[in-house]
């Protein structure tokens, strides 16, 4: 069984002065780029980074030709690596991945990645609905605070929900330690 790694959307809008700051981007991205690292050390040919482009202008954010679409300098893909342009949330929608993971013969995906409560949610659940067996590194991820109507939701609390939500029935959760951990063991 062979895995890759899905890098979704660590761009320069979600860190400071972008067009949607996240909560504690740096740290998730410092993470991301721990387990790229290891993925580089180990699994050269399956990486996979996801850079979203928005379609529509009223989004306010990843708008083409801006930096804001550049993806961070802490994963900053190699030239070997695969860089997936999406439109959607979902990272398999309207997008060649699955079939690149196929061409592969990927079967185990490790997802990092920005917004936890959006493309993150939408790209592991999609993946496990397409048969991917998922790792989620959940401090490889970072979201924002959330709101409806007159409640307020953390960052925190938007995060832990979604990764609470997809632990088990959709993922397999843990942290950028535990996982790399795991790996040294396993070597």
């Amino acid at each position: 069984m062979s895995t890759a790694l899905l890098i979704i959307d660590i761009q320069k809008d979600y860190f400071q002065n972008g067009k949607m700051e996240l909560s504690k981007p740096e740290s998730a991205a410092n993470n991301a780029a721990k387990i790229l690292e290891w993925f580089r050390d180990n699994q050269k040919e399956n990486i996979f980074h996801v850079q979203h482009i928005a379609s529509n202008p009223a989004m306010g954010f990843f708008l083409p030709d801006t930096e804001g679409i550049e993806i961070h300098e802490a994963v900053q893909p190699f030239e070997h690596e695969s860089i997936i342009v999406k439109h959607f949330a979902n990272s398999f929608l309207q997008t060649d991945l699955e079939s690149q993971l196929k061409d592969k013969g990927i079967t185990k995906l490790v997802v990092v990645g920005m917004m936890t409560h959006m493309c993150v949610d939408a790209t592991v659940r999609a993946a496990v609905d397409l048969g991917y067996e998922t790792t989620l590194i959940e401090d490889a991820c970072a979201t924002r605070e959330l709101s409806y109507q007159d409640k307020v939701v953390s960052a925190e609390q938007v995060h832990y929900s979604f990764v609470s939500a997809l632990q088990g029935m959709y993922a397999e959760v843990t942290s950028t330690e535990n996982f790399l951990q795991q790996k040294t063991e396993s070597l």
